[in-house]
């Protein structure tokens, strides 16, 4: 008998359980889903301890990389590869669309990011369509196509309320008057779109057509939100990754990618962002005295430049921590990990902190179900390739049909295993 998963779970009193994707409740036939899991931060990485000496499959991975070496078969780190910009801080916002919020009329997504092209696509029928976290904020990595940068979770607190606190009864009642209100007030604003429209000049009805998608989607999250005001949500166990009582940027980051692998593998959301803010305090890592942004100013001097290469290789730790995790859970349906099926990026908008060069950023892309290639040089006749190629690839690999993207000049070849 073919049973429809979220009725069982309601059914059975979703908050005492916290179920998996299984076999024998998903669909006969249907292929597993798709997962994009990106890891960002502001100040790039020292390319002289991210990129590996050499190009090719079989390499030796360099120190920043090494926690990356139980997997390097299914990793592709691309060198040579960036959004032309002109260096300096304020650039890293363009990290997941090649565009700069002052120049996104000029592009049909505007400056709409990556993992929100892929979020609008995959995530119609997931409590959350995407998430955002930065713990603190001060990361702008995710972006609207309106324009607007997403809501970031800025805590692993505040990301485990989202994903795992119920609301009380009366809570739910509050919520629900509030959605049916502010669906009321779109749906008069929308009517007075179709008026309006038919009587402003060219340059306004571009002005009108960005805020009536802003619009759109708010009436889409609004109706998403009411169907699921009354369904439970699993539970987690957050106090496991703070028993000792001290708060660190190592438990605080374990907490946060365990929750979002636990929300993949719940189906919770298929969409995540995960940033390293510039504010962070790394001094909880041995061997990191000084603030993350002062150790990028460090004329390559080698005592700084070994503080700023242990936290970029602590990022990486909790990024490869986390994928671990992924390739041990079994897709069901599938003879696959949930590792193969979920598309993972490292990487940021600025390519070298100490020089606020904004070229060849540091990047890496594994699992997916690709045919990873090592390490790769991307340049074609001494020009580095548009980041946005890579994005295109990706973008593809969740069925997802167009030919452009952004910057994109083409894609980046790929294959899929």
């Amino acid at each position: 008998m073919k049973t429809n998963r979220r009725k069982f779970i309601k059914g059975l009193g979703g908050a005492a359980l916290a179920l998996p994707m299984l076999e024998s409740t998903a669909l006969a036939g249907q292929a597993p889903p798709k997962r994009l899991l990106i890891a960002g931060n502001p100040f790039g990485a020292h390319p002289d301890y991210f990129f590996p000496k050499e190009f090719g499959r079989d390499i030796e991975l360099s120190p920043t990389l090494k926690s990356m070496d139980w997997m390097k078969e299914r990793i592709t780190v691309l060198s040579h590869t960036d959004h032309n910009m002109v260096s300096g801080h304020g650039r890293e916002v363009a990290f997941l669309s090649g565009v700069l919020p002052s120049e996104a009329g000029g592009y049909p997504d505007k400056n709409m990011s990556l993992d929100q092209v892929v979020a609008r696509e995959i995530s119609g029928g997931n409590r959350f369509p995407s998430l955002n976290i930065a713990p603190g904020g001060g990361v702008r990595m995710s972006w609207t196509a309106s324009g607007v940068e997403n809501e970031v979770i800025t805590s692993p607190q505040k990301l485990y309320d989202k994903l795992f606190v119920n609301l009380s009864e009366r809570e739910r009642g509050v919520r629900k008057t509030m959605i049916d209100r502010d669906a009321r007030i779109l749906d008069a604003v929308a009517h007075r779109f179709s008026r309006l429209k038919k009587t402003v000049s060219k340059n306004d009805l571009e002005r009108l057509d960005r805020f009536e998608t802003s619009v759109q989607e708010l009436d889409k999250a609004l109706g998403s939100q009411r169907n699921w005001v009354d369904s439970d949500k699993p539970t987690y166990d957050l106090s496991k990754h703070y028993q000792e009582g001290e708060i660190t940027v190592k438990n605080d980051y374990e907490a946060i990618y365990d929750m979002v692998a636990f929300a993949f593998e719940t189906d919770l959301t298929r969409v995540a962002t995960i940033a390293y803010p510039a504010h962070l305090n790394f001094s909880s890592l041995d061997g990191v005295n000084r603030s993350y942004h002062g150790c990028t100013h460090n004329g390559k001097k080698e005592d700084l430049a070994a503080e700023l290469a242990r936290i970029e290789a602590f990022q990486v730790e909790q990024f490869s921590r986390c994928l671990k995790k992924l390739d041990s859970i079994q897709e069901p349906n599938s003879e696959g990990t949930m590792l193969d099926n979920t598309v993972v990026l490292f990487g940021s908008g600025m390519g070298y902190g100490g020089t606020h060069s904004n070229r060849n950023l540091p990047i890496m892309l594994a699992g997916g179900g690709f045919k990873h290639l090592g390490h790769v040089d991307a340049s074609k006749n001494g020009k580095h390739m548009p980041l946005c190629n890579l994005y295109l690839t990706m973008i593809q690999r969740f069925g997802i049909e167009r030919e452009a993207f952004n910057l994109s000049t083409g894609t980046f070849d790929l294959s899929y295993a």
